[in-house]
């Protein structure tokens, strides 16, 4: 069963996920951003393996040009784990340039825990104005709650612009 819940007003990825607050009944749950589409493996799925080995939130991620960063919420790394696995030491959501940690972006996808719902209800509005996931992950951090970044093997098709929308509608048509 799917159910729907509406943000009144575009105030970030926080906001929208605290609108789902009331249907969330596990300890861990999916979240999923439709402009950033994976193909050719299936990204959720090795996720959860991640999640299920380490029984711990985990974000799909893949390094991005340093003139992108400022797109994307950008981590860097406490601890490599494996070669496709990272502990996450700190994320900031989309950053300068010359502020941003590194171009280790994350994409997507996240195994998230139940608890994070208590950060995004304290949380202040960062850039924008809008409430963003990474803002609260970051509080979560801080709390000792271990993220980690599982860098993905599927295509990475971005439709968060005009032309990366083009771009993944050309691709998709040739599968």
């Amino acid at each position: 069963m799917i159910k729907f819940v509406f943000q009144d007003k575009p105030l970030g990825t926080g906001d929208a996920v605290y609108k789902a607050k009331k249907f969330i009944t596990d300890k861990y749950f999916l979240m999923l951003l439709p402009d950033d589409l994976i193909i050719k493996k299936n990204c959720s799925k090795s996720m959860i393996m991640v999640h299920k080995k380490f029984k711990t939130s985990v974000m799909a991620s893949m390094k991005v040009n340093k003139s992108d960063v400022s797109r994307w919420g950008i981590y860097n790394i406490k601890k490599k784990i494996d070669k496709n696995n990272f502990i996450i030491n700190n994320v900031v959501e989309k950053p300068s340039i010359k502020t941003s940690p590194s171009n280790n972006a994350v994409i997507g996808r996240y195994i998230l825990p139940k608890t994070i719902f208590s950060k995004l209800k304290s949380l202040k509005p960062g850039k924008n104005g809008e409430f963003h996931i990474t803002d609260a992950i970051q509080a979560l951090i801080e709390d000792d709650h271990q993220f980690i970044g599982h860098n993905f093997s599927g295509k990475y098709l971005d439709c968060g612009t005009m032309n990366g929308y083009i771009k993944s509608t050309l691709e998709i048509s040739k599968q």
